[in-house]
């Protein structure tokens, strides 16, 4: 399955995950635990406590699919402590997936409105 990068929602489950559940368990878990709806097309990762395993649920057009990884050595993080369950973005979920930690990085350029007058009707008038 191929995604639009920018429409992708991800959601990381905060929590160690018991990689015996499938599609029920991921489900209620992004359900209750998360309060987000997972027929809603967006990605729900959720890591093994000995972080070495990952499952990603979604909904597809017609049914739910379980993506999984295993890692041959290393793992997927580092500490339990630093994770929350919070939203990232696609390029996260690939990082995450060849084994490098995102974290959050201030983006190195940001876009600045200037001023540039009024416009004929007196509203005042921006560009970046």
């Amino acid at each position: 399955m191929f995604f639009p990068e920018g429409q992708v929602r991800v959601f990381l489950y905060g929590e160690p995950v018991n990689m015996r559940l499938s599609f029920d368990g991921l489900y209620a878990l992004a359900r209750h635990r998360m309060q987000e709806d997972p027929l809603s097309g967006h990605l729900f990762a959720f890591i093994n406590r000995r972080a070495t395993q990952i499952k990603v649920l979604y909904f597809d057009r017609n049914g739910l699919c379980v993506w999984a990884k295993r890692l041959e050595q290393g793992r997927l993080i580092g500490n339990w402590d630093s994770v929350t369950t919070c939203e990232m973005d696609w390029t996260g979920l690939k990082l995450l997936l060849e084994g490098i930690e995102p974290k959050r990085v201030r983006k190195r350029y940001q876009k600045n409105l200037v001023f540039i007058g009024k416009n004929h009707s007196g509203d005042p008038s921006f560009a970046l």
